[in-house]
Protein backbone atom coordinates (compact mmCIF):
# COMPACT_ATOMS: atom_id res chain seq x y z
CA UNK A 1 0.00 0.00 0.00
CA UNK A 2 1.63 3.65 -0.74
CA UNK A 3 2.75 5.68 2.32
CA UNK A 4 1.93 2.29 4.17
CA UNK A 5 4.50 2.28 7.54
CA UNK A 6 5.94 -0.67 8.32
CA UNK A 7 7.19 -0.29 12.41
CA UNK A 8 9.53 -2.51 13.80
CA UNK A 9 8.64 -2.65 17.84
CA UNK A 10 12.33 -3.54 20.20
CA UNK A 11 10.67 -4.00 23.70
CA UNK A 12 10.97 -6.29 26.54
CA UNK A 13 7.66 -5.18 28.48
CA UNK A 14 5.27 -8.01 26.56
CA UNK A 15 2.18 -6.37 27.61
CA UNK A 16 3.41 -3.00 26.45
CA UNK A 17 4.44 -5.06 22.53
CA UNK A 18 1.15 -6.51 22.62
CA UNK A 19 -1.16 -4.14 23.27
CA UNK A 20 0.71 -2.16 20.05
CA UNK A 21 0.37 -5.00 18.23
CA UNK A 22 -3.44 -5.19 18.67
CA UNK A 23 -4.09 -1.71 17.98
CA UNK A 24 -2.35 -1.50 15.06
CA UNK A 25 -3.92 -4.89 13.45
CA UNK A 26 -5.88 -3.82 10.61
CA UNK A 27 -4.63 -0.65 10.00
CA UNK A 28 -4.77 1.33 6.59
CA UNK A 29 -1.65 3.12 7.16
CA UNK A 30 0.57 1.03 9.65
CA UNK A 31 1.54 -2.34 10.27
CA UNK A 32 3.78 -4.14 12.72
CA UNK A 33 6.05 -6.19 10.96
CA UNK A 34 8.32 -7.27 13.55
CA UNK A 35 8.51 -7.51 17.74
CA UNK A 36 11.38 -7.73 19.10
CA UNK A 37 12.33 -8.43 23.16
CA UNK A 38 15.26 -7.94 23.34
CA UNK A 39 18.05 -5.88 21.03
CA UNK A 40 20.20 -8.88 19.91
CA UNK A 41 18.98 -9.45 16.39
CA UNK A 42 17.38 -6.11 15.69
CA UNK A 43 20.63 -4.76 13.10
CA UNK A 44 20.73 -7.79 11.14
CA UNK A 45 17.08 -7.80 10.43
CA UNK A 46 17.11 -3.93 9.55
CA UNK A 47 19.91 -5.08 6.83
CA UNK A 48 17.56 -7.69 5.35
CA UNK A 49 14.20 -5.86 5.53
CA UNK A 50 14.76 -2.07 3.92
CA UNK A 51 11.26 -2.24 3.63
CA UNK A 52 10.96 -1.10 7.72
CA UNK A 53 10.27 2.74 8.01
CA UNK A 54 10.37 3.41 11.67
CA UNK A 55 11.89 1.70 14.72
CA UNK A 56 9.76 2.47 17.92
CA UNK A 57 12.30 1.25 20.66
CA UNK A 58 13.22 1.37 24.41
CA UNK A 59 16.51 2.32 25.37
CA UNK A 60 16.73 -0.31 28.19
CA UNK A 61 16.86 -3.65 26.63
CA UNK A 62 18.56 -7.33 27.32
CA UNK A 63 21.13 -8.71 25.90
CA UNK A 64 21.99 -5.28 23.52
CA UNK A 65 20.97 -2.22 24.63
CA UNK A 66 18.99 0.93 22.54
CA UNK A 67 22.30 3.09 22.58
CA UNK A 68 24.16 0.04 20.95
CA UNK A 69 21.86 -0.67 18.57
CA UNK A 70 21.42 3.22 17.96
CA UNK A 71 25.66 2.98 17.56
CA UNK A 72 25.58 -0.12 15.00
CA UNK A 73 22.74 1.85 12.84
CA UNK A 74 24.73 5.22 12.48
CA UNK A 75 28.24 2.83 11.71
CA UNK A 76 26.37 1.09 8.73
CA UNK A 77 24.68 4.26 7.61
CA UNK A 78 21.26 2.24 7.98
CA UNK A 79 18.60 5.58 8.24
CA UNK A 80 15.30 4.98 9.66
CA UNK A 81 12.84 6.67 11.91
CA UNK A 82 12.93 6.12 15.33
CA UNK A 83 11.08 7.29 18.24
CA UNK A 84 12.01 5.99 21.46
CA UNK A 85 9.59 5.42 23.99
CA UNK A 86 11.34 5.17 27.77
CA UNK A 87 10.77 5.36 31.31
CA UNK A 88 13.37 8.39 31.61
CA UNK A 89 12.60 11.59 32.19
CA UNK A 90 12.78 12.84 28.46
CA UNK A 91 15.40 15.24 29.30
CA UNK A 92 18.09 12.77 30.29
CA UNK A 93 16.70 10.06 27.36
CA UNK A 94 17.59 13.01 24.70
CA UNK A 95 21.21 13.48 26.55
CA UNK A 96 22.20 10.62 26.34
CA UNK A 97 21.09 9.99 22.09
CA UNK A 98 21.94 13.78 21.20
CA UNK A 99 24.48 12.51 18.63
CA UNK A 100 22.03 10.29 17.24
CA UNK A 101 18.79 10.83 14.52
CA UNK A 102 16.10 10.97 16.96
CA UNK A 103 12.64 11.64 15.58
CA UNK A 104 10.82 11.63 18.79
CA UNK A 105 10.50 10.74 22.34
CA UNK A 106 7.54 9.27 24.01
CA UNK A 107 7.38 8.76 27.82
CA UNK A 108 6.06 5.29 29.01
CA UNK A 109 3.61 4.40 29.47
CA UNK A 110 2.24 6.26 26.33
CA UNK A 111 -1.43 6.86 24.92
CA UNK A 112 -0.93 4.73 21.66
CA UNK A 113 -3.80 7.03 19.80
CA UNK A 114 -0.91 9.97 20.33
CA UNK A 115 1.82 6.97 19.55
CA UNK A 116 -0.10 6.59 16.01
CA UNK A 117 -0.33 10.49 15.43
CA UNK A 118 3.14 10.83 15.94
CA UNK A 119 4.41 7.80 13.94
CA UNK A 120 2.23 9.66 10.92
CA UNK A 121 3.70 12.80 11.33
CA UNK A 122 7.23 11.82 11.24
CA UNK A 123 6.93 9.04 8.17
CA UNK A 124 4.45 10.73 6.28
CA UNK A 125 4.46 14.31 6.51
CA UNK A 126 7.61 14.92 7.16
CA UNK A 127 8.68 12.72 4.05
CA UNK A 128 6.07 13.90 1.78
CA UNK A 129 7.43 17.83 2.70
CA UNK A 130 10.93 19.05 3.77
CA UNK A 131 12.32 15.32 3.94
CA UNK A 132 10.73 13.85 0.64
CA UNK A 133 11.92 11.54 -1.00
CA UNK A 134 15.57 12.29 1.21
CA UNK A 135 17.76 9.83 1.82
CA UNK A 136 20.61 10.89 4.38
CA UNK A 137 24.36 11.00 2.80
CA UNK A 138 26.54 9.36 5.61
CA UNK A 139 29.71 10.69 4.15
CA UNK A 140 28.22 14.07 4.56
CA UNK A 141 27.44 13.21 7.68
CA UNK A 142 30.85 12.18 8.51
CA UNK A 143 32.17 15.15 6.65
CA UNK A 144 30.60 17.64 8.56
CA UNK A 145 31.31 16.18 11.81
CA UNK A 146 35.23 16.38 11.27
CA UNK A 147 34.10 20.22 10.23
CA UNK A 148 33.12 20.45 13.51
CA UNK A 149 35.63 19.13 15.10
CA UNK A 150 37.99 21.12 13.18
CA UNK A 151 36.35 24.18 14.19
CA UNK A 152 36.25 23.28 17.96
CA UNK A 153 32.79 23.15 18.62
CA UNK A 154 32.24 20.91 21.27
CA UNK A 155 30.82 17.38 20.43
CA UNK A 156 28.47 17.68 24.01
CA UNK A 157 26.96 20.87 23.35
CA UNK A 158 23.07 21.04 21.87
CA UNK A 159 24.26 23.11 19.62
CA UNK A 160 26.90 20.74 18.22
CA UNK A 161 23.96 18.11 17.63
CA UNK A 162 21.62 21.49 15.88
CA UNK A 163 24.59 22.42 13.98
CA UNK A 164 24.90 19.45 11.94
CA UNK A 165 21.21 18.89 11.13
CA UNK A 166 21.50 22.48 9.86
CA UNK A 167 24.57 22.18 7.81
CA UNK A 168 23.13 18.56 6.03
CA UNK A 169 19.54 20.50 5.47
CA UNK A 170 21.23 23.26 3.71
CA UNK A 171 23.43 20.84 1.56
CA UNK A 172 20.89 18.37 1.18
CA UNK A 173 18.02 21.45 -0.02
CA UNK A 174 19.83 25.20 -1.36
CA UNK A 175 16.23 26.72 -1.44
CA UNK A 176 16.66 26.59 2.42
CA UNK A 177 19.17 28.91 2.29
CA UNK A 178 16.22 31.77 2.40
CA UNK A 179 14.42 30.19 5.13
CA UNK A 180 16.69 29.19 8.18
CA UNK A 181 14.80 30.89 10.76
CA UNK A 182 10.77 30.17 9.06
CA UNK A 183 11.87 26.05 8.36
CA UNK A 184 15.63 25.44 9.17
CA UNK A 185 15.11 26.15 12.96
CA UNK A 186 11.75 24.87 13.46
CA UNK A 187 12.20 21.80 11.81
CA UNK A 188 15.39 20.91 14.18
CA UNK A 189 13.30 21.85 17.16
CA UNK A 190 10.26 19.18 16.17
CA UNK A 191 13.48 16.42 15.83
CA UNK A 192 14.41 17.55 19.18
CA UNK A 193 11.34 18.58 20.79
CA UNK A 194 12.01 21.91 22.01
CA UNK A 195 11.53 25.21 20.68
CA UNK A 196 13.10 27.19 17.12
CA UNK A 197 14.30 29.99 19.45
CA UNK A 198 16.30 27.35 22.02
CA UNK A 199 17.61 25.92 18.83
CA UNK A 200 19.29 29.53 17.56
CA UNK A 201 20.44 30.17 20.76
CA UNK A 202 22.19 26.74 21.26
CA UNK A 203 23.82 27.04 17.78
CA UNK A 204 25.16 30.62 18.60
CA UNK A 205 26.83 29.38 21.86
CA UNK A 206 28.16 26.62 19.92
CA UNK A 207 29.63 29.10 17.44
CA UNK A 208 30.85 31.52 20.00
CA UNK A 209 32.96 29.22 21.49
CA UNK A 210 34.07 27.63 18.60
CA UNK A 211 35.34 30.93 17.58
CA UNK A 212 36.93 31.88 21.39
CA UNK A 213 38.94 28.62 20.99
CA UNK A 214 39.73 29.08 17.34
CA UNK A 215 42.54 27.60 14.90
CA UNK A 216 42.81 30.45 12.78
CA UNK A 217 44.56 28.20 9.81
CA UNK A 218 41.27 26.15 9.87
CA UNK A 219 39.26 29.10 9.73
CA UNK A 220 40.74 31.10 7.27
CA UNK A 221 40.42 27.82 5.30
CA UNK A 222 36.87 27.14 5.85
CA UNK A 223 35.74 30.92 5.65
CA UNK A 224 38.20 32.63 3.43
CA UNK A 225 38.14 36.13 3.49
CA UNK A 226 33.88 36.09 4.17
CA UNK A 227 34.98 37.18 7.84
CA UNK A 228 36.41 39.64 9.40
CA UNK A 229 38.54 37.53 12.46
CA UNK A 230 39.08 40.98 14.19
CA UNK A 231 35.60 41.87 14.15
CA UNK A 232 32.72 39.69 15.01
CA UNK A 233 32.33 35.86 14.81
CA UNK A 234 29.83 34.71 11.88
CA UNK A 235 26.31 34.43 12.43
CA UNK A 236 24.34 31.30 12.79
CA UNK A 237 22.99 31.24 8.77
CA UNK A 238 26.82 32.68 7.66
CA UNK A 239 28.39 29.46 10.10
CA UNK A 240 25.76 26.94 8.38
CA UNK A 241 25.60 28.18 4.58
CA UNK A 242 28.93 28.40 4.52
CA UNK A 243 30.09 24.72 5.23
CA UNK A 244 27.59 23.85 3.42
CA UNK A 245 28.91 25.10 0.34
CA UNK A 246 32.31 23.64 1.36
CA UNK A 247 30.42 20.42 1.47
CA UNK A 248 28.83 20.64 -1.55
CA UNK A 249 32.10 21.90 -3.59
CA UNK A 250 34.16 19.03 -2.24
CA UNK A 251 31.26 16.46 -3.18
CA UNK A 252 31.54 18.09 -6.89
CA UNK A 253 35.52 18.06 -7.43
CA UNK A 254 35.17 14.53 -5.99
CA UNK A 255 32.44 13.70 -8.84
CA UNK A 256 34.75 15.25 -11.45
CA UNK A 257 37.51 13.46 -10.92
CA UNK A 258 36.39 10.13 -9.95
Amino acid sequence: MKNQINALVVDDNKDFTESVSKFFKGNESIKVDKVFEDGDHVVEYLKSHPEINIILMDLVLPKKDGMEILEELQSLGIRKHIILLTSYRKDYAIKMTCNFDIDYYMIKPCDLKSLEKRMKEVCLERTEGLYQEKKVNYEAQLKITNMLHELGVPSQLKGYQYLREGILMLYEKTGLVGGITKEVYPEIAIRYQTTPSRVERAIRHAIEISWNRANYEIMDKMFGHSIDYDRAKPTNSEFMVTLSDALRLESNRVRIYA
